[in-house]
C-alpha cells in the first residue's frame, strides 16, 4: 500500500512511495509526531536522478525489516534536496562538520526539535569497506537516544555552534582591485591539471564558474596561460564520455581524473552553465568545435529536457533498467552491426573495444581525432565526418528504442534561469532564430507560472506551483530576464529583472547583518536561517544577487544597486582569495565590480542592416560583463541618443567614447575598453 508520499507533488518523493518505510514529507506533521512520542527523526535527503539514493533505496528502504526498525524507533522524513535546498543546506552543513564530507543520499538524525546530532551519506546494508551497515546505524542511534539521550542532547546543543556565522555581521574588506583579482586566478591555476584539464583529481566536476572567471582574466589582461587553461579544460571535457557524444549534453560529473567515466546523471544547471562558458569561449577563439558543443547542449535541452508549455526539467538519471549508465554503453558488436560501413571510422574515432571501458561495454569518446581516423583509413575527412553524423543519427534512433532514464520534470526556477541566460546569450552571439525562440518561451513561462504575487516560486509541476522561493531563484531568473532584454531589445525584461532585484532587497537581505539569506523573511524557521555565500553545483544565492545588483545599476543609473552588490563582494574578500575554487562565480562578479561593464548601446531601425551589423560585431567578440541596450524602451543608455541611422556608442560608467556607424571602428573600441583596468570612484 503506498506511503503519503504518494502524494507528493516531487519525482523523487514518489519514488518512495511504495517503500515499506512510513514516511512523512518535511513539515509540522512529522514533527509533531516526534515531540508526542518523543522520538528521533530519521531525515533521507536525495534527489531524483541520483544514483547512490537508489540504490540506498533499493537496498534498505524497500526491505521490509529495514523499514520496520526505521517505523518502530524514528519518525521518517524524506526530502528533495532539489525541492528544499534550505533543508538541505542547513544539514548539510551539519553532516560535512561532523563527517568531514558530504553527499546524496545524506542520512541525519534529528531532535524532536530539528537539531541535528549524528548522520552520514550512504550507509550500506551490510558492514563493508569500513562503513558501518544500515541496521547497525540504526541501532546504535535508537541505542544511544534510549540510554544515553543526555549526551546526546548535549552533543546536538554542540553542534548549533556551527551555524553562528550566518548571523554574524558582515564586516567588508579592502576594496577589490585588479591585483585582487589576478591573485586569485593565479591560486586557482596552481591546482590546474596541466595534462587533463580541471582542478584536482578524480572525480572532476566541470569547473565552469572558476573556467568564466579565468576567461575575464584573459579578456582584460591577455594573459595567455588563462585562456589555454579554458581551452584546455573544455576540449578534454568535450572529448571525454562525461560529454554525451551521440545525444549531447554533459553529465553531473566523471569519476575519473581524465573525464572518461561519468556518473552518468545529466543535470539542467550544469549544462546550462556550460552553454554560457561555451557562448564565451566561442567569442573568445572562434573554434569550431567549441561552437558545436554548444549548440548538440542546446539541441539536447530542446528535445529531450523542454516542457510543451516552455519550461525546462531538471535532470535525466543515471540509471535505467536498475543499472548505472546502460542507455549510454554499446558493445563492438552492436557498433559492428549497427553502423555498417561506418563502422571502422566510428569505432576508431570514439574508442569502442572488444572490452570496453565501463563493465565490457564502451562509452564512447572521442579516441582519436577524426582526422588523424581519416588519414589512416586513406579517407577524405569530408567523407569522415560524413561517416560520423550518419553513425551518430543511427546510434541515436537505436537508443531511443531502449528504456530511457528517468526524468525529473519539475521545473526549477534557479535553474531554468540559468539556462534562460545560456540560451539567450548563444542566441543572439551565434544568431540563431531557433534558440531566440526557445529562450523567450522559456521566459514567458517563468514569467507567467514562477512569479506570484510578485514573489519567486521555487518550482513547477504539472500546473502545481511551489509555495516558497529562494534568493537564488529571483537572482538568476532576474539575470536570464537582463539577457533576454539584450537578446531583443524589449524592455518588459529590463522591468522584470528590477522588480526581481527589488524582491531581493525586499525579503531577503537583511540590514542588521548586512547581508543577504537564501530564505525570505517571513520562510519557516529551522535550526538556522540558511545563508551559504559559496559556489557550489551552481552559484550561489549571493553571488547571483550581487552580479545582479551590479547590472542593474548599469540598465538603470541607480547607483544604489550597484553599492549593495559591492559590500557584499567585499565581505567575501578573503574566501575568494584563499578558496578561489568555491567562489568561481563571485569572483566574476567581482570583475564586473572592479572593472565596471562594458556599455554598448545601438540605435536605429532595429531591421536596418547597418543596425544589425553592430549588433553582430558585439556579439562576435567576447566582453566580460557587457551591458548592452537596443531598441525602443526606456534605457538610460539609450536616453537622448539619435536613432534616425544605426549608430553605436561603447561607454564605461556611462561615459562614451565618440559615436560610431562604422563597424570596424566599433570592434576597435570594444577591444581598447576590455583592456581597461579603471577601478570603480
Amino acid at each position: 500500500m503506498p506511503n503519503r508520499l504518494a502524494a507528493s507533488v516531487s519525482p523523487y518523493l514518489r519514488q518512495h512511495a511504495e517503500n515499506p518505510v512510513d514516511w512523512y514529507e518535511w513539515g509540522e506533521a512529522a514533527f509533531a509526531r516526534a515531540r508526542a512520542e518523543e522520538r528521533p527523526i530519521l531525515l533521507s535527503i536525495g534527489y531524483a536522478a541520483c544514483h547512490w539514493c537508489h540504490v540506498m533505496a533499493h537496498e534498505s528502504f524497500e526491505d521490509a525489516a529495514v523499514a520496520g526498525l526505521m517505523n518502530g524507533w524514528f519518525v521518517n522524513v524524506k526530502v528533495d534536496r532539489e525541492e528544499r535546498p534550505d533543508v538541505d543546506g542547513i544539514y548539510m552543513q551539519a553532516i560535512q562538520a561532523m563527517s568531514g564530507h558530504g553527499g546524496w543520499p545524506m542520512t541525519v538524525f534529528l531532535t524532536p526539535d530539528g537539531t541535528p546530532f549524528w548522520g552520514g551519506t550512504y550507509f550500506p546494508p551490510t558492514d563493508r569497506h569500513g562503513m558501518p551497515s544500515f541496521r547497525r546505524v540504526l541501532q546504535s542511534v535508537h541505542d544511544a537516544w534510549t540510554t544515553k539521550r543526555d549526551e546526546v542532547l548535549a552533543s546536538a546543543g554542540s553542534i548549533l555552534s556551527i551555524y553562528e556565522g550566518a548571523s554574524a555581521k558582515a564586516l567588508a574588506g579592502d576594496p577589490l582591485d585588479a591585483a585582487f583579482l589576478a591573485a586569485t586566478t593565479a591560486t586557482a591555476a596552481r591546482r590546474f591539471d596541466t595534462v587533463n584539464g580541471g582542478f584536482g583529481g578524480a572525480p572532476k566536476f566541470p569547473p565552469t564558474m572558476t573556467l568564466d572567471a579565468l576567461l575575464r582574466q584573459w579578456a582584460r589582461t591577455g594573459d595567455a596561460q588563462a585562456l589555454a587553461m579554458v581551452r584546455t579544460t573544455m576540449a578534454k571535457m568535450t572529448a571525454g564520455g562525461i560529454h554525451d557524444q551521440i545525444g549531447g549534453g554533459f553529465a553531473r560529473y566523471a569519476v575519473d581524473a581524465i573525464w572518461l567515466v561519468p556518473h552518468f546523471e545529466k543535470m539542467l544547471y550544469d549544462n546550462a552553465l556550460l552553454v554560457r562558458l561555451g557562448t564565451h569561449l566561442w567569442q573568445a577563439t572562434h573554434d569550431d568545435d567549441t561552437r558545436a558543443t554548444v549548440a548538440s547542449t542546446i539541441n539536447w535541452l530542446d528535445r529531450e529536457m523542454t516542457h510543451a508549455d516552455g519550461g525546462w526539467f531538471s535532470s535525466l538519471d543515471a540509471d535505467s533498467d536498475g543499472h548505472e549508465g546502460t542507455f549510454y554503453l554499446w558493445t563492438l558488436d552492436e557498433l559492428t552491426t549497427l553502423l555498417g560501413a561506418d563502422a571502422p571510422i566510428a569505432i576508431a574515432h570514439w574508442g569502442a573495444t572488444a572490452g570496453g571501458t565501463f563493465e565490457g561495454k564502451n562509452i564512447l569518446f572521442r579516441a582519436r581525432p577524426l582526422a588523424e581516423v581519416a588519414s589512416a583509413l586513406g579517407i577524405a575527412l569530408a567523407e569522415a565526418e560524413a561517416a560520423i553524423e550518419r553513425a551518430r543519427a543511427t546510434l541515436y534512433a537505436r537508443r531511443a528504442q531502449r528504456n530511457w532514464p528517468a526524468r525529473d520534470e519539475k521545473v526549477v526556477t534557479a535553474w531554468n534561469g540559468l539556462m534562460l541566460r545560456g540560451v539567450a546569450e548563444a542566441a543572439r552571439v551565434f544568431d540563431n532564430a531557433q534558440w531566440r525562440s526557445m529562450a523567450l518561451r522559456n521566459a514567458a513561462f517563468c514569467r507567467d507560472e514562477l512569479i506570484r504575487e510578485g514573489r519567486i516560486r521555487r518550482s513547477w509541476m504539472d500546473g502545481v506551483v511551489s509555495s516558497v522561493g529562494f534568493l537564488e531563484d529571483a537572482a538568476a531568473l532576474a539575470l536570464g530576464f537582463i539577457a533576454c532584454f539584450e537578446l531583443t531589445g524589449d524592455a518588459q525584461w529590463i522591468q522584470h529583472a528590477v522588480a526581481l532585484g527589488e524582491h531581493c532587497v525586499r525579503d531577503f537581505w537583511d540590514d542588521e547583518v548586512g547581508a543577504f539569506f537564501d530564505t525570505p523573511h517571513d520562510h519557516e524557521r529551522l535550526v538556522a536561517r540558511s545563508r551559504d555565500i559559496t559556489d557550489n553545483a551552481i552559484p550561489s544565492g549571493t553571488s547571483l544577487a550581487a552580479e545582479l545588483m551590479l547590472l542593474v545599476t548599469e540598465h538603470t543609473g541607480d547607483e544604489a544597486w550597484a553599492r549593495r552588490g559591492r559590500f557584499v563582494l567585499d565581505a567575501s574578500r578573503e574566501g575568494m582569495l584563499k578558496y578561489p575554487l568555491a567562489f568561481g562565480h563571485a569572483i566574476g562578479a567581482a570583475d564586473l565590480a572592479v572593472h565596471g561593464a562594458i556599455e554598448v548601446a545601438i540605435t536605429g531601425p532595429a531591421d536596418h542592416p547597418g543596425t544589425s551589423a553592430l549588433r553582430s560585431r558585439v556579439s562576435a567578440q567576447y566582453l566580460p560583463s557587457l551591458a548592452l541596450a537596443w531598441g525602443d524602451g526606456p534605457h538610460p543608455l539609450l536616453a537622448d541618443r539619435a536613432r534616425s541611422e544605426p549608430t553605436a556608442w561603447v561607454c564605461h560608467r556611462f561615459t562614451c567614447d565618440a559615436p560610431t556607424s562604422d563597424a570596424a571602428a566599433l570592434t576597435a573600441q570594444l577591444t581598447a575598453l576590455r583592456h581597461s583596468t579603471i577601478s570603480p570612484p
